[in-house]
């Protein structure tokens, strides 16, 4: 006989089954209990977490001979009949593959036939946001009003693509992500079936990597135990199946990085990527981590939030004691950037790497977390009594190295000629070339501009004010400009700026700030 997956040979037969979906079981539970049983139900909530599940359940238990407690008895025929899948009464529906109009007039023309057996005839469609436009007009009306004996039950994980007019025509139920513990217990119970040992540390890294949804924590553990057959699974064994990495390393990444020790960050990532781990989920699951990090800081007592032990959330308090809210933010921004670009990267080591020298060096960036992270160290440094120089971010030894070296005398640079009218006519035949050099906005500008010998000075005339500014505002851009200019002719010479300005073109500019400040301003009533 063929194996069966754990999700489907432990699938729920009942309600009482049901794990973290309390609130729907109670209420669908109530309605087959009283009678009132509506037509049409949808189901919305992410993968794995009991929608289809259910949604079986409460068809044979609506047909059940012998309901208990709201729950199908399980021995009757008509109980019998579904489980097995040859029940008339119980039809699924794929919407993803069936989702023309031609599908739902086939069953429009199948809910005009009452059950041969039973009490109701039950449509469960899956994936129901799938079905296009017209075919959920065609849906419509029947839905609204199907005979007696028919109900509706819709299934799908983007509610949002559901049309508002199929939304009033059901009752809507919300599925919950199962919880941490919710899954554990689950599968420490299949496991007891199964007659295997598995530690609970293992049990509860899969817990967190199925991210609540029942199917795909069964699906990881029948992983797990396929490459361990016939062994206990360790939790060293489930973070070799599952590409995870321990706590441990987190914390020895998150200390390289609060010591601006790049080599020593990098050699983390080089350790991960040596043992086979997926840096997909290496990034996430650090992000995650710092986000564990970000709560045991900002709200102290986390222990019924996090699912970790106490030691481990007691070494984050003291990890995240010297490290910074708004680093912690910052850090957490820049792996979540991250995680969105290796996704589906060819690349991802690089760019691991990249983001990860980014956090261990705050200048690389010009966001303002980065800023503040850059002041915050600088404040750091001061009130440690550390000398702070423009190597401080490249540690300790750098520091030391730049206040052992002696200062060396600046040369200086030999004077040059004065600049003649033809050096500097011969500057203006030449000028695009020697601008060639400069790059970004500096270029744009100088590009538009026009130039004139104006007496012994080379003049440049911007056509817009913005352009101008973009030179006469900046001492450093004129020094670096005519150094330029200079090394180019072997001459000095002097450079004015000016722009078009109306009727008086080549005029420089003036625009006096304290005059227009101190203007007086007459206002006469009737402009009100």
């Amino acid at each position: 006989m063929s194996y069966t997956a754990l999700y489907r040979k432990f699938r729920p037969a009942t309600f009482d089954e049901v794990k973290g979906q309390d609130h729907i079981v109670k209420a669908l539970s109530n309605q087959i209990k009283m009678g009132r049983i509506g037509h049409a139900y949808l189901f919305c909530g992410t993968r794995g977490t009991g929608k289809t599940s259910i949604a079986k359940i409460f068809a044979r238990a609506v047909n059940c001979e012998n309901p208990h407690d709201g729950n199908p008895c399980m021995e009757c025929a008509s109980c019998q009949a579904i489980l097995r899948g040859e029940s008339m009464n119980v039809i699924e529906i794929d919407a993803a593959s069936n989702n023309g109009v031609d599908n739902v007039r086939d069953i429009i023309e199948q809910v005009s036939y009452p059950p041969t057996e039973g009490k109701y005839k039950v449509f469960i469609i899956d994936e129901v946001h799938m079905l296009s436009t017209a075919a959920f007009n065609a849906l419509l009306k029947t839905l609204e009003e199907p005979p007696s004996y028919v109900i509706f039950i819709l299934a799908t994980t983007e509610v949002h693509k559901i049309p508002i007019t199929v939304l009033s025509r059901c009752q809507q139920y919300d599925f919950h992500r199962i919880t941490i513990d919710d899954l554990k217990y689950r599968m420490r119970e299949l496991m007891s079936e199964e007659g295997q040992n598995v530690s609970d540390e293992a049990l509860s890294l899969i817990a967190k990597a199925a991210d609540g949804s029942m199917r795909d924590a069964l699906s990881l553990l029948d992983r797990c135990l396929a490459f361990y057959a016939n062994e206990e699974l360790t939790l060293d064994k489930a973070l070799k199946v599952l590409g995870a990495v321990d706590q441990e390393i987190f914390g020895r990444l998150l200390n390289s990085i609060e010591e601006k020790d790049v080599p020593g960050a990098l050699a983390v990532v080089e350790e991960v990527v040596m043992a086979g781990r997926s840096l997909t989920q290496f990034v996430g699951d650090f992000t995650y981590y710092m986000r564990n990090l970000l709560l045991i800081k900002s709200a102290g007592n986390m222990e019924n939030i996090l699912d970790m032990s106490k030691e481990t959330i007691e070494n984050m308090r003291k990890a995240s004691e010297n490290i910074g809210t708004a680093k912690i933010l910052r850090y957490i921004r820049v792996l979540s950037e991250l995680l969105n670009d290796i996704r589906y990267s060819g690349q991802k080591r690089i760019l691991t790497e990249v983001a990860i020298i980014k956090l261990c060096r705050p200048r690389m960036e010009t966001n303002t977390d980065a800023i503040v992270d850059r002041l915050n160290s600088l404040e750091s440094a001061i009130h440690s009594g550390k000398v702070v120089t423009p190597t401080m971010e490249e540690g300790p030894e750098a520091v030391k190295k730049t206040l052992d070296e002696a200062p060396r005398p600046a040369l200086k640079r030999e004077a040059m000629p004065k600049a003649i009218p033809e050096d500097i006519k011969e500057a203006v035949t030449h000028f695009r070339e020697i601008t060639s050099e400069l790059s970004g906005a500096d270029k744009a500008n100088l590009e538009v501009a026009h130039l004139n010998l104006h007496g012994d000075k080379l003049q440049i005339v911007f056509p817009t004010e913005v352009s101008y500014m973009w030179y006469n505002d900046f001492p450093e851009k004129r020094e670096a400009l005519q150094s330029l200019i200079e090394e180019k002719i072997g001459k000095t010479l002097e450079i004015e700026y000016a722009f078009e300005s109306g009727d008086h073109p080549y005029e420089e500019a003036y625009v006096d700030l304290e005059k227009i400040i101190k203007m007086k301003i007459d206002i006469d009533d009737e402009d009100f």
